[in-house]
């Protein structure tokens, strides 16, 4: 067991770190018991006060016990338990709060529109924190129970673009590709006219949906009355815009987005068109300079005003692919409205990317495109050939729409257990390898036998235990329940080791093929490797026969091809600058060039296909 404590690292703008920010964030959350509070009259559900958060700042301990080879013996298994232990006055613990807030990740439940952290203040996650705190859950194997309904009750973001920072400053590492990409998914992939939607005030789900879909947009008037006012179309609120940037991607404050916004006016993608305010009003300008392709220099500035509106310039309309939106929506929606979609001029071009600057982009297919099944041009036609079926697969298991429909299909065609069988023991994989804890620590009280983080392990090996063989006897055991159609001498050699485990220990061996809780209670971490290992091969044979057997049909059907779009509306890959890996951005070279990347909340995406499944079915009713 190792312990490990430094101080929180603050950046020139007097915030912690951004992974600090958010590792404290999820910790607390975890932590504490939210409840329903009551302030003047109002019920506030999954909320905490600043005495409940203070509480556990003051001295909260985050436990994370990881298992892997010993490195004397790489037949045996280890687990290393590192504990974290977080510290701070109550000044300090509500000046973290304010950070918190800044970087949108809690809210005033009373006041929306606040942004400062006050004494007796009521407060809740916003939808930009339970992605975070879903990520962290998952990444850290937390068990977080207590956290179901809030997931479940509350609007979570989808889709959350992270931009990567330096290491030394935690300051975001700019470049064209990046602010190209930070611009596309705030433009959205059509003019988000969000007040045409007549969605109901009170439906807080349906407006956060819609506005996630881009900076909502509207006509501007400026000018005098009548044939001397000059409209504007595609303009917004500068307010609105920071406010966009804090909620929908990983800056943590409005001087950053103030910041970022600044370089969308370097770059030509957004203009000034009004700011009425009187010339004594107080203004904060954030003004930018960088190196423009030619080798000159240029400025943005930016208006952080109430009266300031910008507008998205026809160089910004050409970055955020307004117009191939709009062709592609007409073709896969003949009925959709057009109203706000620009034309396409034949003079307009995409700028030109020289060798260098696309060696440094790396760029993926959508999803949506690659899934295809009717190819319409020869190019297309080739590239689907060598699209292999395991790509495919892999595409449909990793996006949770994909996937829920693919299980419908397996069920209605009796196959319905290897899709169930690849997924537990996936999970199964996950949580063997890492589990973690967060709570406050018990000061003034007597040291336990085992910490906190041991006791976490002991309880979780015991529930890998149960996990591991519920899969057995389900889905391997002879005349299981769900008993899958594989290879005679892999089920032959996983029975054969169960014996012999059983029998070295003195036991009898399996009954009629299954095994009994009890037999497996006494399974040590190394032969429970063994026998994932054992679960991996099998996993690997149920993958091949879903490739090859099931998903040629699948994406065949038709609702298959009616979902289509709307899965391309999700697309992780949307984003040009991504590198090869989401989870991890690559490193800086010599020069810094930026990576950006997109990660997708699974309990929100869910929650989107039930609710179009509902919708679907409310259609159907009233037909």
């Amino acid at each position: 067991m190792s312990g490990s404590s430094h101080m929180m690292k603050v950046t020139k703008r007097g915030r912690p770190f951004l992974k600090d920010t958010l590792d404290l964030f999820a910790t607390l959350i975890v932590s504490l018991k939210l409840q329903t509070t009551k302030q003047f009259f109002r019920s506030f559900t999954h909320s905490f006060q600043l005495d409940h958060a203070a509480a556990n700042l003051g001295s909260l301990k985050f436990s994370q016990s990881s298992r892997g080879p010993d490195p004397r013996d790489p037949t045996r298994i280890i687990t290393t338990t590192t504990t974290t232990t977080f510290t701070m006055t109550r000044d300090m613990a509500k000046a973290m709060c304010q950070h918190f807030m800044d970087a949108r990740l809690i809210q005033n439940a009373a006041d929306l529109q606040s942004n400062l952290f006050k004494e007796r203040g009521v407060y809740t996650l916003t939808p930009k924190g339970l992605h975070v705190l879903e990520r962290f859950i998952t990444k850290n194997g937390i068990n977080a129970d207590h956290l179901v309904e809030v997931f479940a009750s509350e609007p979570i973001c989808m889709k959350l673009l992270h931009l990567e920072r330096r290491s030394a400053d935690d300051e975001i590492i700019v470049s064209q590709q990046v602010i190209s990409a930070l611009f596309r998914r705030f433009a959205g992939r059509t003019p988000n006219y969000m007040h045409e939607a007549n969605i109901p005030q009170n439906d807080v789900n349906a407006q956060y949906h819609e506005r996630s879909k881009g900076i909502p947009l509207a006509d501007f008037e400026d000018g005098g009355r009548g044939s001397s006012s000059t409209k504007h179309k595609y303009t917004f609120q500068a307010v609105s815009a920071l406010e966009w940037l804090c909620d929908f991607t990983s800056i943590v404050g409005r001087d950053e987005a103030a910041e970022m916004a600044a370089h969308f006016v370097r770059f030509g993608f957004i203009q000034l068109v009004s700011d009425k305010r009187k010339t004594t009003d107080a203004a904060v300008i954030f003004t930018v300079r960088g190196n423009a392709p030619n080798g000159t220099q240029n400025t943005g500035e930016f208006r952080c005003t109430g009266k300031a509106v910008y507008q998205i310039t026809d160089s910004g309309r050409r970055i955020a692919r307004w117009a191939e939106n709009a062709q592609r929506i007409n073709r896969d929606s003949p009925n959709a409205s057009s109203t706000h979609l620009p034309e396409r001029n034949s003079s307009e071009h995409t700028p030109s990317v020289t060798s260098e600057e696309a060696a440094k982009v790396h760029r993926r297919a959508s999803i949506a495109h690659r899934l295809r099944t009717e190819p319409a041009t020869a190019e297309q036609k080739e590239a689907a050939l060598k699209e292999s079926n395991t790509d495919r697969l892999n595409y449909i298991l990793d996006e949770p729409a994909l996937r829920s429909l693919f299980r419908e299909f397996l069920r209605g065609n009796f196959s319905e257990e290897n899709l169930s069988f690849w997924l537990e023991v996936s999970d199964l994989k996950r949580k063997f390898q890492i589990t973690s804890s967060a709570a406050p620590s018990t000061r003034g009280q007597p040291a336990a036998k085992s910490s906190a983080g041991q006791q976490a392990m002991e309880k979780h090996h015991e529930a890998l235990i149960q996990m591991a063989f519920v899969i057995y006897n389900t889905y391997l055991a002879p005349h299981s329940q769900c008993e899958l159609n594989i290879d005679h001498s892999l089920r032959s050699e996983l029975i054969n080791y169960l014996n012999e485990v059983m029998q070295d220990r003195g036991g009898k061996g399996l009954y009629q093929g299954r095994m009994e809780l009890e037999q497996a209670s006494s399974f040590t971490a190394t032969q429970l490797q063994t026998m994932i290992r054992l679960y991996e091969r099998i996993q690997s044979h149920v993958f091949r026969l879903m490739a090859t057997d099931s998903v040629p049909k699948f994406i065949k059907t038709a609702r298959f091809i009616a979902l289509r779009t709307w899965v391309e509306e999700y697309d992780t890959t949307e984003d040009p600058t991504a590198g090869p890996s989401n989870n991890h951005p690559p490193g800086l070279g010599d020069e810094e060039v930026g990576r950006t990347y997109i990660t997708i909340s699974q309990a929100a995406n869910e929650k989107a296909m039930q609710n179009r499944a509902n919708s679907k079915g409310e259609l159907a009713v009233d037909a």
